[in-house]
């Protein structure tokens, strides 16, 4: 017997339905984080979300996805696989620049990738943590990153914030959710060194460190505790909530359960 392919099947339509119903407005701002295989069998794959996210906002409205490249980075720091020792300086020597046209994205998925590289979006300047963002606030979103802040005040998370941009996890859990990063900036946090290819070769900058660690139990409590919207779309479950709203909460929580007072810390190597 061939093989069958298990459903639901899942159009454009039907990804625009569903975020209607769950909520999304036409003209809003839309930070999404998303996970292309929990949404069934799709027809016309990434592209198609994209297509039913952007008939869901409108042409009022702007999605805003992270486009993390995290491969430009220390390779003494590679877990995934790690490489051998005497590879790091070649490869921090060798390690093309970032460019926000041509960088791909890396660990955020297709449905990123693909609004990286469709027809008029834009992308911010950090070289490790841009968002690339398609509507007309798309400019002033990501034009705000400065290249010496991952996801702090500078940042495009810090400007969706003030434009009262809501969260939408499409598929993807609270550990994916960039907003919570935006309150290690506010609260006592250590401070890191980060290596990355630079305009003039390898560059070391010293940043806030950030961390996902615990960001499934702060999802847990902060849906909980404050309104977020549930559904589905497809077979995949979605969340829905104001930016702003997990931001403060993650600001109160991360300060009580994630003590974290070191002043520096150095990269392990």
């Amino acid at each position: 017997m061939p093989e069958t392919v298990t459903g639901p099947l899942v159009t454009r339509d039907t990804v625009a339905d569903r975020l209607r119903t769950l909520g999304v407005e036409p003209g809003e701002i839309l930070l999404t984080h998303s996970s292309l295989s929990s949404l069934g069998w799709v027809c016309g794959g990434a592209v198609a979300v994209v297509q039913g996210l952007l008939d869901a906002l409108g042409p009022d409205g702007t999605l805003v996805v992270p486009a993390q490249s995290a491969d430009l980075s220390d390779p003494a720091l590679w877990r995934s696989p790690a490489v051998p020792e005497e590879w790091w300086e070649t490869i921090r020597a060798s390690m093309p620049r970032y460019d926000p046209r041509t960088t791909p994205t890396r660990g955020v998925g297709m449905i990123p990738e693909t609004v990286r590289t469709w027809p008029g979006a834009l992308r911010s300047a950090h070289p490790q943590t841009s968002f690339a963002a398609l509507g007309p606030r798309a400019a002033e979103i990501v034009d705000s990153h400065a290249p010496d802040c991952r996801l702090g005040e500078r940042s495009p998370l810090a400007r969706l914030e003030q434009l009262g941009a809501r969260v939408l996890l499409l598929g993807a859990g609270y550990d994916s959710c960039t907003a919570f990063h935006l309150a290690e900036y506010r609260i006592p946090a250590p401070l890191v060194e980060v290596g990355r290819p630079g305009p003039d070769g390898w560059e070391q900058i010293i940043e806030v460190s950030i961390s996902s660690d615990r960001f499934d139990e702060l999802g847990h409590d902060f849906e909980r505790d404050r309104p977020v919207v549930r559904g589905t779309v497809g077979a995949a479950d979605a969340r829905l909530f104001p930016l702003a709203d997990a931001v403060a909460y993650a600001e109160r929580w991360l300060a009580m359960h994630r003590p974290r007072t070191d002043e520096f810390l150095h990269p392990p190597v």
